[in-house]
């Protein structure tokens, strides 16, 4: 079972969006692809943005580092 739970990180993506604005994550599918993109760049030798443990996978890391807010997610409408 995955902790935190689906929900959970939504809630940690979407916890910036003001009352009433369009959420920037509203399905488990945007949270999967969120995740695995920052898996891969994990694998791709990226630093880590939260501390590690030695074998841990990289998809575990990406999911520690967007429960603790370290990940922004950012939507295919938004320009930056």
């Amino acid at each position: 079972m995955l902790h935190p739970s689906y929900t959970d990180l939504m809630k940690v993506v979407n916890q910036d969006v003001e009352e009433g604005d369009t959420k920037i994550v509203n399905s488990r599918y945007s949270i999967v692809l969120a995740t695995a993109k920052r898996a891969r760049q994990l694998i791709d030798h990226a630093d880590p943005l939260v501390p590690t443990k030695d074998g841990e996978k990289p998809l575990s890391v990406a999911i520690d580092e967007m429960n603790s807010g370290k990940l922004k997610v950012i939507g295919e409408d938004t320009e930056e």
